[in-house]
């Protein structure tokens, strides 16, 4: 693995001392990475804390494990410190705009407008970086379709990134535009949009999940469970479809028994950073249990 190293302490390592911190860097960041893609945070920081010299993918890393633990600060802290080091690197804007907007979302009313402003700076600044990163992108979606306009938030600026999620994924750009119009309360159009995207890309089952909980808005139950079932078709190991539907029965207050078997099955279950937080689920399940 090539490690980045500034200026300064590539004048003061031999070239043997820097083969041998590479060695020596590259399987610690790997088994960190490994951690994290179980979601063993902590355990992955440890790792992380103990290298001698931090390049910009180490503390991208650690920001990203901070942010896993719901310490947004510390991963904003680390983070900066990636794009300071790599700042063209469109993932790591990306993430930097997560952490501020978790640390909006987790502020007072006072800096939380700061914090989101620079969220979406990031954001744009991720999409700037690479147009392609559809995930930025998404993000970015999100953000002006949920965010007021005195935070740089509105719908056309929302329709004209669902446009750009098109070009680079039809499916996606279906889901953006089902999220437009179910902002727009055009439920019916939503619908239809989110079962386009299911034709171009059959195998996701985002869409089926987003489905269910359309159907489950309106009481729709019967098309809310089937759509369910077909997700479970498709990956019936699912993690995230298992929270899913756990959720999705709370929200309409039916099949409570089957939601809190659900709910513990998941929270013992090995997870990845792209699952729904067991925290999250413990937080259910209280709420669940107390109903």
């Amino acid at each position: 693995m090539n490690i980045r190293l500034d200026d300064r302490v590539k004048r003061r390592l031999s070239i043997f001392g820097f083969a041998c911190l590479a060695w020596a860097a590259g399987p610690d960041l790997d088994r960190a990475n490994k951690l994290y893609n179980i979601t063993e945070f902590q355990q992955s920081l440890e790792v992380l804390h103990a290298l001698g010299n931090k390049d910009a993918a180490v503390y991208d890393l650690m920001g990203r494990d901070y942010y896993g633990l719901g310490e947004f600060r510390k991963a904003t802290e680390a983070l900066e410190k990636a794009v300071a080091l790599q700042p063209g690197n469109s993932g790591f804007f990306l993430w930097l705009g997560r952490a501020y907007g978790r640390r909006a979302e987790t502020s007072s009313m006072i800096t939380a407008p700061g914090l989101a402003n620079k969220a979406r700076q990031f954001f744009e600044k991720a999409v700037q970086l690479n147009p392609a990163n559809l995930e930025a992108q998404s993000d970015l979606f999100e953000y002006y379709l949920q965010a007021p306009g005195f935070l740089g938030g509105g719908f056309d600026k929302a329709s004209a990134t669902a446009a750009q999620m098109a070009r680079i994924s039809p499916a996606e750009g279906q889901w953006a535009q089902a999220r437009l119009a179910e902002n727009r309360k055009d439920y019916s159009k939503a619908e239809a949009h989110l079962k386009r995207a299911l034709e171009l890309a059959p195998l996701q089952i985002g869409a089926f999940i987003d489905l269910a909980r359309l159907f489950t808005r309106q009481g729709r139950y019967p098309e809310a469970d089937l759509s369910l079932a077909k997700a479970e078709q498709i990956a019936p190991h699912s993690a995230k479809l298992m929270f899913a539907k756990a959720d999705l029965y709370i929200k309409g207050n039916r099949n409570l028994d089957v939601a809190r078997e659900l709910l513990k099955q998941y929270i013992s279950m090995v997870l990845t950073p792209d699952d729904p937080p067991r925290a999250d689920a413990e937080k259910l399940l209280k709420r669940v249990r107390g109903s």
